[in-house]
């Protein structure tokens, strides 16, 4: 099959020919027919995170078709579509797991980081952390939800209860939560780049009642922020932006460092806090919200083959909404 490696931090993605992986007991193979381009590839990719397999297949965000059964599966059939997130396995012996934190899990696997992932045209994945997807959206609308959606929607839930919301950054996962928060009831100010007026109007099209460059005060305190872009200095400036009681919501799996603030920022009660990884609970829910709301992702499809310039626009900030990666077969 074709695939795109990562041979070493730093280095570009290499497209080669491998063997197609054969499914072991408990795993499924899956024909993937989409993969969204995530931000945490790129932290991946730049050598951000320390611990990957090399090489690596990268890519969390799987669509495809279940097209071989390992011994043992019986939650799937031939031909279900399901979707392939971040979490790929967990011990389920560690005190977080039994605690039922297993986002939190000590000896943990991260599809595209440990486990070779969806840039390539199959993939094979525990089946008891895949999940069937919702009718309505196509493969490669369906794909940034495995993860832009997913933490998104786990960042929101750490942020209530809320009525204002800010977000700072928008891009694939904002553009998911502010969909989610606009059902909810809530008020949705965006922040982005200071003068990116394209996503500002992007923000606003999607119901966010406000929309500004992430230096500037929002009209009204708000309840809670959440943080998708991963730069550090957002953190006091966002804290300056909610209300006594409020929290801030960092989305993000790796950040430029904080800088030193004053502790009146923090003061009243607020809370700053990190989104770790995601539940199979957090999918299942999320999932079955995501119809109902309906919530419509902004995707550009792009050939698995470009899959470097893919996350060189990501790196640049030059898109709205989210990259998917379609292999040939799919195109």
């Amino acid at each position: 099959m074709k695939a795109m490696l990562l041979d070493a931090p730093g280095m570009p993605l290499r497209l080669a020919d491998v063997p197609v992986p054969e499914p072991v007991a408990g795993q499924v193979r899956v024909k993937v027919s989409a993969c969204g381009v995530c931000r945490t590839d790129l932290h991946v990719a730049d050598g951000d995170l320390k611990h990957p397999k090399h090489p690596i297949i990268p890519g969390h965000e799987i669509v495809g078709r279940v097209d071989k059964l390992g011994p043992g599966v019986t939650r799937f059939a031939l031909g279900d579509r399901v979707g392939i997130p971040w979490l790929g396995h967990t011990c389920g012996a560690c005190p977080y797991c039994r605690a039922g934190r297993e986002n939190l899990c000590d000896a943990p696997g991260f599809t595209g980081y440990q486990i070779d992932g969806g840039y390539a045209e199959y993939a094979v994945a525990d089946a008891d952390y895949c999940f069937p997807l919702p009718d309505g959206p196509g493969d490669v609308e369906a794909a940034p939800l495995l993860c832009a959606g997913l933490i998104g929607f786990r960042a929101l839930r750490m942020a209530m209860p809320c009525t204002t919301l800010g977000i700072y950054g928008f891009g694939a996962a904002a553009h998911i939560v502010a969909q989610v928060a606009r059902h909810e009831g809530m008020r949705a100010f965006a922040f982005t780049r200071p003068g990116d007026t394209q996503a500002q109007m992007f923000a606003r099209e999607l119901g966010c009642v406000w929309a500004g460059g992430s230096e500037e005060r929002p009209p009204e305190a708000l309840d809670a922020a959440l943080i998708f872009a991963p730069v550090g200095p957002l953190v006091p400036l966002a804290l300056a932006a909610v209300r006594k009681g409020g929290t801030v919501v960092l989305g993000g799996i790796h950040m430029s460092d904080v800088p030193a603030m004053p502790y009146d920022l923090l003061w009243g009660e607020r809370v700053v806090r990190s989104v770790a990884n995601l539940t199979r609970q957090d999918a299942i829910d999320f999932l079955a919200l995501a119809p109902r709301v309906p919530i419509v992702t902004h995707t550009t499809p792009m050939p698995l083959a470009e899959a470097n310039e893919a996350l060189a626009r990501l790196r640049r900030g030059d898109l709205t909404g989210a990259l998917v990666l379609v292999p040939e077969h799919a195109l």
